[in-house]
């Protein structure tokens, strides 16, 4: 049966995708080169992998949301998942590149963006975890299926740029934040009442308000 191997060699943003799009691209090799691999319906789980990684203070300030205080990172401090993935791998013999696109989300009630928001510097270490289902042909024309085995993986660094300027391009000086219903009429009711005109300037309305209540 096939032993196929994975890698990760590179990443890049699409610039004019439906939604922010990061493309990696993978190397699957056969080893096996008596088997045609037909094609692999592969899936892939993304880990970020937080514990591999250096932060700097202005980090450390922005991942308290996730992590708790810094001092407690050798407790809190662990793998997150990012996203899943999938792609079908077109017909090769002994080696073959695809592409793995993973939409990005920027709503910072996802744990995941959090954290791409926070990184300042460096890379972001993520962990790719394969399954799926292969499709060869053995050496006497007999089609044949098998699965990927679960142990699977492949480690890459993604430049943390690459994020921030994916996400620059496509929400321009702008974030999403989700709110819950109830919270959200209230603040539609605050912003109609007063007659202002725009989210942020009733936002910003209210900022000096919490302002004075915690001084």
């Amino acid at each position: 049966m096939p032993g196929l191997t994975f890698s990760v060699e590179s990443a890049e943003a699409i610039p004019f995708a439906a939604a922010p799009t990061i493309a990696f691209r993978l190397r699957v090799v056969n080893p096996n080169a008596s088997h045609a691999i037909q094609s692999v319906a592969l899936r892939c789980q993304i880990l970020i992998e937080a514990s591999r990684r250096h932060y700097q203070a202005g980090e450390r300030e922005n991942l308290r949301d996730l992590f708790g205080e810094p001092d407690r990172w050798s407790q809190t401090l662990r793998s997150l998942l990012w996203t899943h993935a999938s792609v079908t791998v077109p017909s090769f013999s002994g080696t073959v590149a695809c592409e793995l696109g993973v939409p990005c989300t920027f709503d910072f009630n996802v744990g995941a963006a959090k954290y791409f928001h926070a990184i300042q510097a460096e890379d972001v270490p993520l962990c790719f975890q394969f399954s799926g289902t292969i499709f060869y042909e053995t050496a006497d024309g007999t089609l044949q299926i098998d699965q990927i085995d679960w142990n699977k993986e492949a480690r890459f660094r993604l430049p943390s740029k690459i994020w921030r300027e994916m996400m620059d391009h496509y929400y321009p000086n702008s974030a999403w934040l989700r709110l819950r219903r109830d919270a959200f009429e209230r603040l539609y009711e605050y912003k109609r009442r007063r007659g202002i005109a725009t989210w942020e300037e009733a936002i910003e309305s209210l900022l000096p308000l919490e302002k004075e209540a915690a001084s």
